[in-house]
Parts: structure tokens; C-alpha cells; sequence
């Protein structure tokens, strides 16, 4: 079981109040928890992942077990901690400006 945590306008858009919940099957990576997130509330397609190269989107971030996973491969491992469920996969939208 994954704990996903989305940002507040996403959380709203999906009809959700706090974490998620995501029952991955197979490896834990952002790719099957991005998949398993789109399949379960599918208002957040082409949300938090371009739907057709399915890469992040910018000004999206990924954080987990305190690490900016932002930067990974979509098919690399998550953090153990995350893929046990100790620790939540972290959706934040990213500030810019000046």
C-alpha cells in the first residue's frame, strides 16, 4: 500500500480529503503509482503527468522519505520506506516567480 499526498487543488478536483491510498502491483515507481492514481481517479489525467509522454509536469514535484524524486527515471525505485507505506509519495506544485 502507497500513501499518496496531492496538493489541495488536486485533492479537490479528485474529491478526496487527505492522503490516498494505492495498492501497486509490482515494482514501486513513480510510473505505476502515477498509472494506478490516473486508473483510480481519472479527473487527474494529463494533471501531474503529460499525457502523452507521460513525464512530469513542470512546476511538479515528487518528493519522498525526505528525498526530491523529481529528477528520477519514471521507472526507477521508489525510497523502501515509500514502497512500504512508512512514509507517503508527496505530489507538491512548485513555486515560481520573481
Amino acid at each position: 500500500m502507497i500513501r499518496v499526498v496531492l496538493p489541495a487543488h488536486l485533492r479537490t478536483l479528485a474529491n478526496v480529503h487527505g492522503e490516498v491510498t494505492l495498492d501497486v502491483a509490482g515494482a514501486a515507481t513513480q510510473r505505476a503509482v502515477m498509472d494506478q492514481l490516473e486508473l483510480r481517479f481519472p479527473v487527474l489525467k494529463g494533471t501531474i503527468r503529460d499525457r502523452t509522454t507521460q513525464e512530469r509536469r513542470p512546476f511538479v514535484r515528487f518528493f519522498g522519505g525526505e528525498e526530491d524524486l523529481s529528477h528520477d527515471g519514471l521507472d526507477s525505485l521508489l525510497p523502501e520506506a515509500v514502497a512500504a507505506g512508512r512514509e507517503p509519495f508527496v505530489v507538491v506544485g512548485a513555486m515560481a516567480g520573481g
